[in-house]
């Protein structure tokens, strides 16, 4: 027979062992999860993905979910205008998301302006940020301080069906501005339309203007944009006025698509995946819907649009992409970091997910080239060599309105010149610069 004192000791060793493990799972669950149940809100700019699921308001809530059954995630999705306005005004009333987008540098929902204003949290010790591209983290810092994590880097370009370019002759890619527009000539010789633009969609003017003005802006001086800045440079510089004379020939001669105007970005995406156009010129992110299959089925190709003389090399626009930061007031600081932790560990199955589904260039170390129509791109990005960033994320916020505001007259036919655009411009800058 057991005897009562063994048994009573017995009693206490398994009351003690049951604890003890009742505590360690305790402490394991609390790794994958928050204490209490939490709402996470999250805003963003962009385009619904046109075919599947989105992985900003599809996945990503829902891989989370999975994970942290307590998460839940809100997102809601903008066109890049409203998102501008919304995000604005919910900061400004202090109302704003737990998570939302931001863009490098200084332009406005740029880091820097964003972090001045105290609107953004500091991101600086998580542990994933020892893990992306020293470039990457600095365009998504102020002041020593990481603010945003970036969706990785963005190319502007030129895609083109490889079938249409066969037809008229053009074997290789154009690599200067006359080979550009000879290329142009024979394909609207051959009853072809060269280039299809959304341009109803007012951030559709900006995807060439800026690549002509990297090859007589940039290519000229690296440091316009500072100079431009400080008062040592103008808008009605020469350099820029050829960018945009460059920008209304395409138009001039009908190399463009017939009233642009009232195209969209998807009605145009779709033109070019239709093979009713030859070229559009776009940007990494529209990979996805560019690359999928439409009436007829063809390869694809990419290069910079070539705005350089015959003698000089192509310049092409690469540059940190827009991210997510956090807000400085979220009232649920820990369940971000949780996510975050969990969105971008290189282990984790969220990390694996989003990289399949992120069209940039992945910017975390490690992480190989997944679309190789832009291993040329990406190598120039890798040297540094001919590159520009996106001129936008440099100026003050209501440039770039004017731009594309003018640009628009210019493709509507209103009697606006190059010069009239660029004058607009630097009013623009000098009533901003007004103390």
């Amino acid at each position: 027979m057991f005897p009562m004192k063994n048994f009573k000791s017995l009693l206490l060793l398994v009351g003690i062992w049951m604890i003890l493990n009742g505590c360690n799972s305790a402490n394991h669950n609390q790794r994958d999860r928050v204490a209490d149940k939490v709402t996470l809100t999250m805003i963003v700019s962009g385009n619904k993905a046109a075919l599947g699921e989105d992985f900003e308001l599809d996945v990503l809530p829902r891989m989370v979910h999975e994970r942290f059954p307590n998460i839940t995630i809100h997102v809601l999705k903008l066109p890049d205008d409203q998102y501008y306005t919304t995000i604005k005004t919910k900061l400004a009333a202090g109302e704003g998301p737990d998570i939302f987008r931001v863009f490098p540098k200084i332009g406005w929902s740029g880091v820097v302006e964003l972090s001045n204003a105290g609107f953004l949290a500091d991101l600086s010790d998580l542990p994933f940020i020892s893990q992306i591209d020293p470039g990457t983290v600095k365009d998504m810092s102020n002041k020593g301080k990481v603010y945003a994590i970036s969706q990785g880097i963005d190319v502007l370009g030129t895609y083109y069906n490889k079938s249409l370019f066969e037809q008229v002759g053009m074997k290789d890619e154009p690599r200067d501005w006359e080979g550009f527009l000879e290329t142009c000539r024979r394909l609207k010789a051959a009853g072809i339309t060269p280039i299809v633009m959304g341009d109803k969609d007012p951030w559709w003017t900006q995807f060439s203007i800026y690549q002509l003005a990297a090859n007589t802006v940039y290519a000229e001086d690296r440091e316009f944009d500072t100079k431009l800045l400080t008062g040592e440079r103008s808008f009605t510089d020469p350099m820029w006025v050829k960018a945009i004379s460059m920008y209304k020939k395409l138009y001039d001669e009908g190399y463009i698509v017939h009233k642009s105007l009232g195209l969209s970005g998807i009605q145009a995406t779709q033109m070019f995946i239709d093979g009713k156009a030859a070229m559009v010129f776009d940007g990494t992110w529209d990979y996805p819907v560019l690359s999928a299959r439409g009436a007829v089925d063809f390869e694809r190709g990419f290069f910079p649009l070539p705005g350089n003389e015959k003698s000089k090399p192509v310049w092409q626009v690469i540059s940190t992409a827009s991210g997510w930061g956090v807000n400085a007031s979220s009232r649920n600081m820990e369940a971000v970091n949780q996510v975050l932790n969990y969105w971008f560990d290189p282990e984790s199955e969220l990390f694996k997910t989003w990289v399949e589904f992120n069209p940039s260039i992945s910017a975390f170390k490690g992480v190989e080239l997944k679309n190789r129509i832009f291993k040329e791109s990406y190598e120039r990005y890798q040297s540094g060599e001919k590159t520009i960033y996106f001129p936008n994320q440099v100026w003050p916020g209501g440039i770039t309105e004017i731009l594309t505001m003018k640009l628009s007259e210019i493709i509507g036919q209103q009697g606006t010149t190059p010069m009239d655009v660029a004058e607009a411009m630097q009013k623009k800058l000098v009533e901003i610069n007004k103390p």
